[in-house]
Formats: structure tokens, sequence, C-alpha cells
């Protein structure tokens, strides 16, 4: 069947539904593509093939009975390393955890699994997720199928590695400082970071002690269709089952069904990060196309202190990370400052992970402030399209590990430290906002790129239809060269 390992997850679920190729047929279909080309990517870094095997097999028996597990009954899923799955290695890319197995499953990929997917592999990740590059101690170097010599995204890069590749058929990943949308505009896929605290975070952790839903941070779903993403979404979303039952998901629906209905406020610079005009290009090409679609398209943002919102949002997001750093980490940066280092990111960073909890609460509150504003805005339009990152996928730059303010990155051929580019990362994650990552074209040199298409807190299913809307309009997901 042609193309078959780019179709979407929707599309394998009706072929299945309609028998068209069996579950076992369709996962091995994916083994020997990842057996001929994952060397090469080292996208897929665990599998348990004869475990995967036995539940496409039942996936195939059930069938014939004329039952279902669910709407994604037999489509084959990876997901990114960092998600406790029993029976599979969970170590965040650290040395020390190389020999640590999970016990349990984390709710978010149960929810997956009891929804019909066969979860078959797991993938690669940056050491603690803490990078926009995938590689590790433990695993190795992973890259971009666009261009081997650059990074696929992290920390969820692994995953969109695998969707862009045809390893997959859906994935899943995280989102603390655009771990899911960096690695999605990266590889050219779909990629959703939920509404804060929509989707349980139990599970997602090194450490099945670790189990507080920890700030900024979220779950979700990467894909190759905006549809994929939607139904994902509805599977994975709801509160922890220990939260008591009280808690329930109420997300409101999209009525719209053409760009004609939509308002978009359009952003596609700041002083905080310039953007790479190859990169920009694309966009304002999407921008002019939803133009003559008929959106109401107007360059708009929230009344807002940018650089305040940044501040705010390195200091919060150092904050949040600091209890998986380890002290030896800490004491780097601590030691780089007293050295002279004073580049903003390093002094923003070593305030957050030593500041004192009145001082978080004092930024918690400066946060909540710019969140209402966000709310405000929203009341006047639909979506707030801007830049996912600084650039198409850079590079390889494994210089620095812990210090990733030292490193450059070539941004209008001029060279920036990459974490300037976290300020299109905290654009909405500060403040708890949905935010879809959508293909918007390939670069004059050969790289894809994403649009961000933020919504309303709790408007999830508002940027994904958008998305699905660009989609039909402009084109999605295109497969990178050389993967047929």
């Amino acid at each position: 069947m042609e193309q078959l390992h780019y179709k979407s997850a929707v599309e394998l679920a009706a072929l299945i539904r309609r028998k068209k190729i069996g579950c076992l047929e369709l996962l091995d279909h994916f083994l020997a593509r990842i057996e001929k080309y994952n060397p090469q990517l080292n996208a897929i870094i665990w599998m348990d093939r004869d475990k995967a095997r036995k539940r496409a097999k039942a996936a195939d028996a059930a069938l014939r009975k004329g039952k279902r597990f669910g709407p994604l009954h037999g489509v084959p899923m990876t997901i990114k390393e960092s998600y406790q799955v029993a029976g599979t290695p969970t170590t965040w890319g650290v040395p020390a955890l190389k020999d640590n197995v999970s016990d349990a499953t984390a709710v978010s990929a149960q929810r997956m699994i009891d929804a019909g997917v066969t979860l078959f592999g797991k993938t690669n990740v940056p050491i603690m997720l803490a990078d926009w590059q995938s590689y590790n101690a433990v695993y190795g170097v992973t890259c971009n199928p666009w261009d081997l010599g650059r990074t696929p995204g992290g920390s969820s890069g692994g995953s969109s590695c695998a969707l862009a590749a045809g390893f997959t058929g859906i994935d899943a990943g995280s989102d603390i400082g655009s771990s899911i949308r960096n690695p999605a505009h990266y590889c050219g896929v779909f990629g959703h970071k939920p509404t804060h605290g929509l989707i349980t975070y139990r599970g997602h952790a090194a450490t099945a002690d670790t189990v507080a839903q920890p700030d900024i941070s979220v779950v979700g779903p990467l894909a190759r269709s905006a549809d994929d993403l939607d139904v994902a979404l509805d599977i994975m979303a709801g509160p922890d089952p220990d939260d008591g039952g009280y808690l329930k998901v109420a997300l409101p629906k999209c009525e719209k069904t053409s760009l004609r209905q939509f308002r978009v406020a359009v952003k596609l610079s700041d002083p905080n990060s310039d953007v790479d005009g190859e990169y920009a290009d694309q966009l304002q090409a999407l921008v002019d196309g939803l133009g003559k679609a008929g959106a109401k398209v107007k360059e708009a943002a929230p009344d807002i202190d940018t650089a305040h919102l940044n501040d705010v949002y390195i200091r919060l997001l150092r904050a949040a990370t600091s209890a998986r750093m380890p002290d030896g980490e800490i004491e780097g940066w601590k030691q780089a400052l007293a050295n002279g280092e004073n580049e903003s990111f390093l002094v923003r960073s070593v305030d957050g992970v030593t500041m004192t909890h009145r001082n978080w609460l004092k930024l918690n509150n400066e946060r909540h402030v710019l969140r209402l504003k966000f709310n405000a805005f929203f009341k006047d339009y639909d979506i707030l399209l801007c830049p996912v990152a600084a650039s198409a996928a850079f590079p390889h730059d494994h210089e620095n590990e812990g210090k990733r303010w030292r490193r450059r990155i070539t941004v209008n051929n001029k060279r920036v430290p990459p974490t300037d580019q976290l300020f299109w990362a905290g654009y909405s994650g500060l403040v708890y906002l949905p935010s879809t990552v959508g293909p918007s074209g390939i670069t004059p040199s050969g790289l894809p790129t994403g649009y961000q298409a933020i919504a309303a807190q709790g408007k999830d299913k508002t940027s994904i239809a958008f998305a699905r809307l660009v989609e039909k309009a402009f084109g999605g997901f295109e497969p990178p060269p050389g993967y047929a």
C-alpha cells in the first residue's frame, strides 16, 4: 500500500477498521522500516517486538469478533522515553538510571493503550529533557531526517524524528520549554501543548517517587495530522484518577468550520528573540494565505511588556526544573556567575534555582497578572499566530552541556545564544495557554518549519481546529526525502 507509513493515525485506524490491513501486518511494516532506517537516525532507542506482536495479534482477533479496543485500535505507537511504561527503561538519558525499569505505566500512556494503540517502542531524549537536541550517554545522538547533521529538536526529538521518518503511527511527548512544539517545528510534524493541567502528569517522571504536577510543564500528543492531535487529546485528557473523581474535563468545542470564521492575531517578531529571515518568510507566506482565504488577520498581540514576561518565564522555568537538577550542575552555574559570566539567561537561571519561596510567590502573582491580560486579549481573537523558535533546525552542538548559554546558533547571519529563543516557548507556556504547531513550509535551504497557533486557556479544540483547516487549505506534513 503506497505511503502507508506516512498516513495519519486516524487513517490507519480506518484502514484497520475496514479490514484493508491487519494490525500485525501494519506493525510489521513499521518494524521493517525501523530496521532499515533507524540506525542512521537513532530515533527509537528501545522496543519490545515480541510483546507488541502479541498485542497486534490480539487486536486482529478482537476485530474478527467484531470488537474494537478503542478509536485507535491497532495503530502502532511509540512514546517519549521519559514516560513510565511498565517493563520499559525510563532513564531520562541519565547514565546513573540506565538500569531503571518502570513498574507502572503513566496514566496518559495507559489511556492511549486502552484506546487501542499497539505501544511498541520508546524514543530518544536529551539528558534530563534539558536541551533542544536529543542526545545522551545512555542512547547516543538522534539526527534530523531532513539533515543528519542537524538536531531533530528536543526534548521530544526522538518522537518527532520517528513520525517524520515514518516509523510510527502516533507519539506523545512533554513540554515545559517547547519540548513538543520545537521538535514538531524542526521535523515538520504536528504537536500540541495542552492547557496546563488538562492532562494528568502522573507517571511522566524518571522515578516512581516523583508524583507532583510540575509548574508550566505538560504532556501531549505529536502526530502527522491535526485530526490525530484532536483524537489523542480526547483520549489523554483528564485529571489524575487519584484526585477523588470530582474533577471532570469539558473542553469547549470549536464550532468554526472555515478559516473565514477565524479572527487571527499575528506576531512574527519580538526584540527578545530575532527570527531568521528564511523562517519568517514561510510564516509570512502563511499569513498572506490566511488573508486570501478570508480569515480576519491583523498584526496584534496582548498589551504586555514582553521583556518582563520573558524574565518571569525564565526564572519560573528554572525554579520548576530545579528539583530534578543535580547539585553539581547548580553549583557550576553559580560558579560561572561568580567568574564573571553575566549572560542574562545565566543570571535568571541562577536566581530561579536559588530563589526563596517568598520570591517565587511574587513571580507567580506576576505570571497570573499576565495570564489575565492574555485572557482579555482572546475575547477579541481566536488565534495568536507566532513563531515556534528563532530558526529552522540548527546543526548538532554537543559542547557546553548544561551551559547552553555558551553555545551559538546562526540567526540572520549573526551568532546568538540558542537560549534567546526560549522566549517563544514561554510566550504561551508561562501563562498556561494551549498551543498547536503545524507545518508552515520548507525553507530555501530545504528545512521544514512550523507555525505556533496559541488559543485561550482551555480552548485547545480551537487551536487544533485552526491547524486542521490550515492543513486542508495549504497542506500539512511533507515526508523528508530519502525515506520512501
